[in-house]
C-alpha cells in the first residue's frame, strides 16, 4: 500500500478497528476512509454498495462485526450469525464489485473445533465441532473465509483472512454482562479497589460510563441499595468463576494492528493466518498479574460451581513467524496500557 493509497477502515469505532485505524495514522498513511454505522449501515446492501460507487477504496480493512462473551453469544444467537454473515458478505462483495485491490478479513480464534489439538494450526479448520456457545458465531467467521477464498479462485481478487487469538486493550468493552474475561478482570479489580477506599463517588462515575453493576458483584464489595452507599464489608471481595486453571492466549489490539499492517503489505495468499502470541496463561495467572497492576490487594475467591471452559485455546503462529512477524508487546505491558486507557478512556 501507498501512503496516499484510499484505505477503508470498516469498524473504525471497535477495539481492533480503532486500532489498525491508529497503526495506520501513526505509520503516515493520510487517505483513510471510516464511516460510523449512522453514516453507513453494513447490514444494508445497497447502502453498501452505493458507498464503494462513491468512495472506491483501494484497501479494506474489515473488522466491523457483533462480537460479545459466552452471555451474549446464547443470549442472541440469531442475531451472532445474521449480522456478521450480512456484514461481511456486503463489503467483501462490494470490494470485489468495485476493484479493491487488496481485503484484509478479520476473523476470529473461535472457528476451530472445540477439541483442537493444541497449539492450534491453520489446517485444522473443519476437522471437527464447533463449541456450541459461540458457534453461530464462529459459522459465521468461517463463511466469511471461504467467501475470501471462492473470491480469489472465481475471480482473482486477493483477499486475505487472519485468525486472531484473544485480544484486549484500549476501546474494549467493559460491560460486565457481555465483556470477555481480562477487561472483566481490570473492572472487578478497579472497582473492589474503589471500595476498599470508599471511594463511592467514583463508582457512581464508572457505572454511568461503562455500564450497569450486576447486584451481585455490588454484594461483594459491600455496596448495596439502588445507590452506591457505604457497604458493612470491611474487605470487598472478588468472585472469580471457576478452578482458575484454563489456559488462555492473550494479544493487545495494537499488536494485532500491526500484523495486519504488515500481512497487507507482505501476504498474498488464499490461506488463513493464525496472529497471537504463541504462548498462554492460566486464568488465576491472568487474574494475578491483573489484580497486582490494578493495585487490588483484598480477597479473591474462585467459584468452581461455575464452568471452566475449554481447558486450553492457544494459537500455533510459526506460520506468521515464518513470515518475518512476532508480537512485541508483553502481557504485563498490555495490561498496564490498557488499565490507564480504562481509569482515563479518551
Amino acid at each position: 500500500m501507498e501512503k496516499t493509497s484510499r484505505i477503508y477502515i470498516a469498524g473504525h469505532k471497535g477495539l481492533a478497528g480503532s486500532a489498525i485505524l491508529r497503526k495506520l495514522q501513526a505509520e503516515g498513511y493520510t487517505n483513510l476512509i471510516t464511516r460510523t454505522h449512522e453514516a453507513l449501515n453494513l447490514e444494508n446492501q445497497g447502502d453498501v454498495e452505493a458507498f464503494f460507487k462513491a468512495e472506491i477504496p483501494e484497501y479494506v480493512f474489515l473488522a466491523a462485526a457483533k462480537v460479545g462473551g459466552v452471555l451474549a453469544n446464547s443470549t442472541f444467537p440469531a442475531e451472532f450469525i445474521h449480522k456478521n454473515l450480512a456484514i461481511q458478505s456486503h463489503v467483501i462483495h462490494s470490494s470485489y464489485l468495485y476493484g479493491v485491490k487488496k481485503l484484509l478479513f478479520l476473523g476470529s480464534s473461535c472457528i476451530y473445533p472445540k477439541h483442537c489439538p493444541q497449539p492450534m494450526k491453520e489446517e485444522y479448520l473443519l476437522s471437527g465441532f464447533l463449541e456450541p456457545t459461540n458457534e453461530p458465531y464462529a459459522i459465521a467467521k468461517i463463511a466469511g473465509i471461504k467467501m475470501c477464498q471462492s473470491y480469489n479462485r472465481q475471480y482473482g481478487t486477493n483477499f486475505i483472512s487472519v485468525m486472531p487469538t484473544n485480544l484486549y486493550g484500549p476501546q474494549d468493552n467493559f460491560d460486565l454482562e457481555t465483556s470477555h474475561v481480562l477487561p472483566a478482570l481490570i473492572r472487578k479489580f478497579h472497582l473492589a479497589k474503589l471500595a476498599a477506599t470508599n471511594c463511592f463517588e467514583a463508582l457512581q462515575q464508572d457505572e454511568s460510563f461503562f455500564g450497569p453493576i450486576p447486584l451481585d458483584i455490588k454484594t461483594s464489595l459491600g455496596l448495596t441499595g439502588k445507590t452506591f452507599m457505604k457497604g458493612t464489608k470491611a474487605k470487598p471481595t472478588v468472585v472469580l468463576w471457576g478452578s482458575g486453571t484454563p489456559r488462555r492466549e492473550f494479544l493487545h489490539v495494537d499488536d494485532l494492528a500491526d500484523a495486519g499492517l504488515y500481512l497487507m503489505n507482505n501476504y498474498d495468499e488464499s490461506e488463513i493466518i493464525n496472529i497471537g502470541v504463541g504462548k498462554d496463561f492460566t486464568i488465576r495467572e491472568l487474574a494475578e498479574t491483573t489484580a497486582k497492576i490494578v493495585g487490588f490487594q483484598e480477597e479473591v475467591v474462585w467459584d468452581t460451581s461455575k464452568p471452566d471452559g475449554t481447558p486450553q485455546k492457544l494459537l500455533d503462529v510459526s506460520r506468521l513467524n515464518q513470515l518475518g512477524w512476532k508480537a512485541k508487546i508483553s502481557l504485563e505491558q498490555g495490561i498496564a496500557t490498557t488499565y490507564r486507557w480504562y481509569v482515563n478512556p479518551i
